[in-house]
């Protein structure tokens, strides 16, 4: 009887490569690796074709006793309400550079742009200042739309609504202002929060072992 192959697994990784800090873009800043999604197309402004994404397999498992059933589903909900984090090094000054090159790959990967929203501790992106120069109701316009990648300032991220994906680029900022921007962020990420900046600061706000 010829031997049938077996699939190969695919499990997605629970915690992002971790890097040395990154000054500015003088050193290659660590990717995030994002969960498996259906491919999107590339976002304006952003050429480059779509990475393929590599389908899911798993093995069929026996059903679970009847009795064990409500125990494994109160699991899985709870793991899936918490959101992975992720850690990329970078100073102050490269944060922002590190976030937008977690974009790039979250988007390439096959994220939708509307799932990924970006929060700045320091000063603003340069996408947000610029819709700003608009005026506030066109910018939480383009929010309410959910059209593409979002960036916000931490004084303001309270008032972005939950998104897949959150990106936090701790690119200065008072430490009050961090220490209120990352729980906040964790709250608003469903599936994912990258953080981008200095290892010891965001650990210590948002617990060892981040």
């Amino acid at each position: 009887m010829p031997l049938i192959p077996e699939e190969p697994q695919i499990h997605e990784s629970a915690q992002g490569p971790r890097a040395t800090p990154a000054s500015g873009r003088t050193a290659s800043t660590p990717r995030p690796v994002p969960g498996p999604r259906p491919a999107a197309p590339a976002r304006p402004g952003r050429p480059g074709p779509n990475r393929p994404v590599p389908a899911q397999r798993s093995t069929p498992r026996d059903p679970a006793p009847a009795a064990a059933q409500p125990a494994k589903s109160a699991k899985s909900a709870k793991s899936a309400a918490t959101p992975q984090i992720q850690l990329i090094p970078a100073s102050a000054e490269g944060a922002l550079d590190a976030a937008e090159e977690a974009v790039d790959l979250l988007l390439e990967s096959g994220r939708a742009p509307n799932e990924v929203l970006v929060v700045t501790t320091g000063d603003l992106h340069p996408w947000a200042a610029h819709e700003l120069s608009f005026g506030e109701a066109s910018y939480w316009a383009q929010h309410d739309a959910r059209e593409d990648v979002f960036y916000a300032d931490a004084s303001a991220a309270d008032r972005a609504a939950s998104r897949p994906v959150v990106v936090v680029a701790v690119n200065g900022g008072a430490d009050t202002t961090v220490a209120a921007a990352l729980p906040l962020a964790l709250a608003r990420a469903a599936a994912l929060l990258i953080v981008c900046g200095d290892p010891q600061q965001i650990n210590a706000v948002l617990g060892a072992g981040v």
